[in-house]
């Protein structure tokens, strides 16, 4: 008889998971593919663009969601009051039709559930996962940042303009400003390498989680830094290139770099050389036995 009630509870239990799972697909499906479009075809706004990391984060953020599923079934069912506040947050955030207000009903929502359901263990499991959604939820952080960029802006501009009088050529760097060719290239905000860097930063973690060295404090900030570093150099040899197409007047270079899938390829490459990047720095605190301090 116990066994009875308990397969009869199990199944409750999962044909309510899959009720909710559809809810939440028939909510969210048409934002996902909106933000997916935009992020695929580059035809949204520049500062949704800052997240188009999230192309390759949302689906492992799910992907680890199914891993840990045993586990949550595990927990003891546990009701948290925040729970409640966080799904009523999430659905008027929802209702508003405020863009970024709805944007950000996600994660509100699934935390909320996870606190509803399993309580701070179930958040605490499902915590990495959450993260992700997060920070790939396309909100105006890029765009309150921007103002902000300017000694960015200058340093790059410099940087380039550096780089490209070792070569030979003649160019004016005027804060922003690179003149070459009698030609102008400006580095605006959004060409001073945030988006590369909010991608190289998400991918990193996502990189430190899989291999488990985001147990390691020494390890974790140790890479972020030294990755944020690589990013921010590869934006200047970027903008660097760039500036030389534009002044030599190689427009079809500079589109592809710029505008097409040469900009893709730069920045996929760039982030491929996190994995020998974070492996060496493996290395080096193995060897020195300091790996495994917790964070």
């Amino acid at each position: 008889m116990a066994l009875q009630q308990q397969i009869k509870n199990t199944n409750v239990s999962g044909l309510l998971n899959l009720a909710i799972l559809g809810i939440l697909l028939l909510l969210y499906a048409p934002i996902l593919l909106h933000w997916l479009d935009g992020w695929l075809h580059k035809n949204i706004s520049t500062e949704h663009e800052y997240f188009s990391h999230g192309i390759i984060g949302l689906p492992f953020a799910g992907y680890l969601g199914w891993l840990k599923r045993k586990q949550w079934v595990r927990l003891p069912d546990t009701i948290h009051p925040l729970g409640a506040v966080l799904l009523l947050l999430g659905g008027v955030f929802y209702l508003s039709g405020v863009r970024e207000w709805v944007n950000l009903s996600l994660p509100f929502i699934l935390s909320g559930l996870c606190l509803w359901f399993k309580g701070i263990s179930g958040l605490r499991s499902q915590a990495f996962p959450l993260l992700l959604v997060f920070l790939a939820t396309p909100t105006s952080v890029p765009y309150l940042i921007a103002p902000y960029t300017l000694p960015l802006q200058s340093f790059i501009a410099g940087s380039a303009g550096f780089i490209l009088n070792q070569f030979g050529m003649e160019v004016t760097v005027d804060e922003i400003n690179l003149y070459v060719g009698g030609r102008i290239v400006e580095v605006a905000p959004y060409c001073a390498g945030l988006k590369m860097l909010f991608t190289t930063l998400y991918v990193g973690l996502m990189l430190l989680y899989w291999t488990g060295a985001l147990s390691s404090r020494n390890t974790s900030i140790s890479f972020l830094f030294i990755a944020a570093i690589v990013s921010t150099t590869a934006n200047i040899i970027r903008n660097t290139l760039l500036t030389f197409f534009h002044g030599t007047g190689q427009e079809a270079a500079f589109k592809w770099l710029h505008d097409s899938w040469g900009g893709d390829l730069y920045s996929a490459l760039m982030l491929v050389s996190l994995v020998p990047l974070l492996n060496w720095i493996n290395n080096y605190f193995s060897a020195s036995g300091e790996v495994g301090d917790d964070a």
